[in-house]
């Protein structure tokens, strides 16, 4: 397509998307000027009580209900989680997707991202952030996906023909960025052009062409492309084009179609262009557009979709309260002293202390007449301007589902169960925005997992970080050398001799998202429920000393955990002493047993050096006399370890009801003789 197709297709789809959000931009610019800026007077309101000397205050609750909500979901901030389906995956390199998606979500901050983007969603109805590649260093070819927020959620327009709840379905978007003409030049190596998008009206033609201003803008178009499917005789399904590639490999080895079908794949394109003319073009490796956005309370009617924020119905409130605190802050502060009262003529003397006496103080004033005048009592503001602005401050929470056990503030109730479900109540009323939060960052795992088999598929090593926050360095892409299976655990396949390869370029992964506390409070509770569970049966102490003091959370924990766990008993460890001495004195057989072989090899080798024949016959009979007797032995030996492992499992399923379970769940009701242990203080750990 030329550069002119692309343009004019560009500009309708920008005019169809421009048009469709029109009003949820409104919207969402009136929403945070009155939340976030404290616009919350009309202008007309505000212009005329300033031109008369009257004040216009403006106290603005609804960023304490914003952070409700914003700040709860950082607390319990969603986490990616990577699963195998089928064609290849597996359960271990699925721990390294989650492994290296939160590497990537570290190294591109993006709880950054996520927070800017709810916190527009909740204070203005949508917010997005985005993925996209970049190389890992200046000298290094290798490319690294990045996780990046977008401050103004008004420079993305969305696909207005989009129904998912996530940008999933999206096929066409953008989002735009204003040049000076210096810095255009400076970064495409040209002029800005003075031709602009021709539009049906002239605002919008300004918006894209200005005195020293010129709006660049990226347009994602992702298109259907017809692909042909094969099935292979070896059970593989691949695409035709592929197949074709590796026809020289695989057909001497007999793997041919057997059976096809036609698809429809996606191809996503990234155009860079201005109002003439397409700047750059490049091709996405993904088949998703990689904005993400996150919506505030959705609503549908008649296909229109409209998008609203947490505020949006509690600006009217809102204004009440401002209106009523400051009628009541204005008839007590602000309003003109008590007047002074009097019959007609008493005022004639000193007449201009008495035209100032409500304003200003003078030390007497004089007066005509038989009254004296008589000064008018103050009686307070108004009794129904303070009901007014409670009735007010009620209707901004009730609205909003917050009250004030949510806030922090002290209620009418009086127990702590009571407030937590309170507390529960609010959280509940607001968490369909947590949920949004919760599926758009699920959509991004999806569209990063997409990505990793086009981004890293080539031997490298890559970080990964650990649920608990500790980092490792794993090979893709390669095999796996056995130091690095020795330090991830993997010990049966280093007995085998196995390698391992992590290979992210095949198989099928889907992703879920989970929402809940950090791996470190997680840990907390923990380390406090097992201190409970010791104090309550401190026979366990010893037993699970190891398990508490890993997680606390204090520098030298770890050294004291493996302390405690090399003086837990072997039967804790899994290990049997029987067992250990056989395996010494196997060792011990083997080595005698080699160095028995080697000196009749190196008297082999000198009898057959001088072709004494009888008497090498005598020696390979001896040789063979004395493998057979270490073959004997060792076939004993082994037996008995087995006989001693049997008994060990034996012995352990014995033991294992009164063993203490490393779960610290508690039965409703301990047994009688535990009771009076329960009252003790926490005994020291014994070893």
């Amino acid at each position: 397509m030329s550069d002119k197709d692309t343009i004019t297709d560009a500009q309708e789809a920008f005019k169809a998307a421009s048009e469709a959000e029109a009003d949820n931009r409104k919207a969402w610019i009136d929403d945070l000027r009155f939340a976030r800026l404290g616009e919350q007077w009309p202008a007309e309101v505000k212009r005329q009580r300033e031109r008369e000397g009257r004040p216009c205050l403006t106290i603005n609750r609804l960023p304490a209900f914003i952070r409700q909500v914003t700040n709860d979901a950082r607390q319990n901030r969603p986490m990616i989680r990577v699963h195998p389906v089928g064609d290849g995956a597996d359960q271990e390199t699925a721990e390294i997707l989650n492994g290296l998606i939160r590497n990537i979500e570290y190294s591109s901050n993006a709880d950054v991202a996520y927070d800017t983007a709810l916190d527009h969603a909740v204070s203005g109805g949508f917010g997005y952030f985005r993925i996209s590649t970049d190389y890992a260093a200046e000298d290094m070819f290798e490319q690294d996906i990045c996780i990046e927020r977008i401050a103004n959620p008004l420079t993305v327009y969305g696909d207005p023909e989009s129904v998912a709840a996530d940008s999933g379905d999206w096929n066409s978007a953008f989002i735009t960025e204003t040049y000076t003409d210096h810095a255009f030049k400076k970064k495409f190596g040209k002029d800005a052009p003075a031709v602009d998008w021709e539009s049906d009206t002239a605002d919008r033609a300004h918006e894209w062409r200005g005195e020293d201003m010129v709006r660049v803008a990226e347009w994602w178009k992702r298109e259907d492309v017809p692909a042909l499917l094969l099935k292979l005789s070896d059970g593989t399904v691949i695409f035709a084009d592929k197949y074709e590639e590796l026809r020289p490999i695989l057909e001497p080895m007999g793997i041919v179609p057997v059976q096809d079908r036609q698809t429809v794949t996606k191809r996503v394109t990234q155009y860079i262009l201005n109002g003439a003319e397409v700047l750059e073009t490049n091709d996405w490796k993904g088949k998703f557009i990689p904005i993400i956005p996150v919506y505030g309370d959705e609503v549908l009617v008649e296909g229109k979709r409209t998008l609203v924020s947490l505020v949006r119905f509690s600006k009217e409130p809102q204004q009440m309260f401002n209106y009523w605190r400051t009628a009541s802050t204005e008839l007590v502060a602000l309003s003109p002293k008590a007047p002074w009262i009097g019959p007609k003529g008493a005022f004639k003397t000193d007449a201009g202390k008495w035209a100032s006496a409500n304003t200003a103080s003078h030390a007497f004033i004089e007066y005509d007449g038989n009254v004296p005048p008589q000064r008018q009592g103050f009686t307070g503001p108004p009794a129904g301007a303070l009901q007014e602005a409670l009735n007010a401050s009620d209707d901004i929470k009730s609205i909003m589902g917050l009250y004030d056990a949510s806030l922090g503030a002290r209620s009418n109730e009086t127990s702590g169960k009571a407030i937590l479900a309170r507390q529960r109540e609010g959280d509940v009323s607001t968490f369909n925005y947590i949920d949004n939060l919760s599926r758009a960052i699920r959509h991004a795992g999806r569209v990063i997992v997409d990505l990793i088999p086009h981004v890293y598929n080539t031997e490298r090593i890559i970080r990964v970080i650990n649920e608990d926050g500790t980092n490792r360095k794993i090979p893709i892409n390669q095999p796996t050398p056995q130091e690095q299976q020795k330090a991830m655990g993997d010990q049966a396949q280093q007995m085998q001799g196995l390698i391992r390869i992590y290979d992210l370029t095949t198989g099928k992964y889907d992703v879920t998202c989970e929402a809940g506390p950090s791996f470190t409070t997680k840990r907390e509770e923990a380390a406090a429920q097992m201190v409970e569970f010791i104090r309550a049966y401190p026979n366990a102490a010893p037993l699970i000393g190891d398990l508490l003091a890993k997680n606390l959370d204090w520098p030298g924990a770890d050294d004291i955990a493996e302390r405690l766990k090399a003086m837990l008993p072997p039967q804790v460890t899994g290990q049997n002493p029987q067992v250990q001495q056989l395996q010494q004195q196997m060792q011990q057989l083997d080595g005698q047993a080699k160095q028995a072989i080697g000196q009749l090899q190196q008297e082999l080798q000198n009898i057959k050096a001088s072709k004494d024949n009888e008497q090498r016959k005598l020696l390979i009979d001896s040789f063979r006399a004395e493998t057979e007797r270490m073959k004997v032995i060792g076939e004993q030996q082994m037996q008995a370890i087995q006989t001693a492992q049997m008994a060990q499992a034996d012995l352990m399923a014995q033991q294992a009801p009164q063993m203490a379970p490393e779960q610290p769940q508690m039965p409703q009701q301990m047994p009688q003789q535990m009771q009076p242990q329960m009252a003790q203080p926490m005994q020291p750990m014994q070893g």
